[in-house]
């Protein structure tokens, strides 16, 4: 199955985050994501030096490909290319997708991060492959950003069309329901799983409840 068809497929998406987890885990947290069932997987490593980023990302990429699942880079189009990952995802701040495309070529996916309905609407006319749509709550993991709320998931999925998107920020065991209720129907879901005692466990529980086929 190509990357493109994996994403689409996909309703559970998962980020080993820095934050949550010490880079000597990485691999068994990616392997544990994987055997829960997560297909897509991003490296989030926010304030770390470039080089243990690129090595780290290159640990990620080589189980991923093993094991068929799509690795994503969060930030660095260039590493990104550099390392051939199956995609990379830019917030905002990365500039036009354009540039991130003529950097990363063709072949490699590129997600945006939106916060609200008209940065969906640019993010579908850029071309991006998927988006990320929050922080639907506070979340620590992106500490200061304003919640946006559930009331625009089902407006956005709309605009968003056959473009994946994937509701992010406070999403976790007991939100879900809510969040579903109000129109989702993907997440991304980080520290609440990355917290998990047994992640394969909890990550096969949420996609189950995500009626992942």
């Amino acid at each position: 199955m190509s990357c493109k068809n994996i994403l689409q497929s996909c309703r559970l998406y998962g980020i080993v985050d820095l934050g949550y987890v010490s880079p000597s885990a990485v691999s068994a947290t990616t392997c544990a994501l994987i055997d829960g069932g997560v297909r897509v997987i991003q490296l989030r490593a926010k304030g770390v030096e470039l080089s243990v980023v690129e090595s780290l990302a290159r640990e990620m990429q080589k189980i991923c490909r093993e094991r068929h699942a799509v690795f994503v880079l969060n930030d660095y189009p260039q590493l990104a290319a550099d390392i051939q990952a199956d995609a990379v995802h830019v917030g905002q701040d990365g500039g036009p997708l354009e540039e991130v495309r003529r950097i990363v070529g063709a072949d490699v996916l590129v997600g945006r991060s939106t916060h609200g309905l008209e940065q969906v609407r640019q993010a579908r006319e850029e071309g991006a492959d998927y988006i990320g749509f929050g922080p639907l709550f506070p979340t620590g993991t992106k500490p200061g950003r304003p919640a946006i709320g559930l009331s625009d998931i089902a407006l956005a999925q709309e605009i968003a069309g056959d473009m994946p998107m994937f509701c992010i920020g406070g999403v976790n065991g007991a939100t879900l329901s809510e969040v579903q209720a109000a129109g989702a129907r993907r997440v991304v879901i980080v520290s609440w799983l990355l917290q998990q005692a047994d992640i394969s466990a909890a990550a096969a529980g949420i996609i189950r409840q995500l009626g992942e086929k």
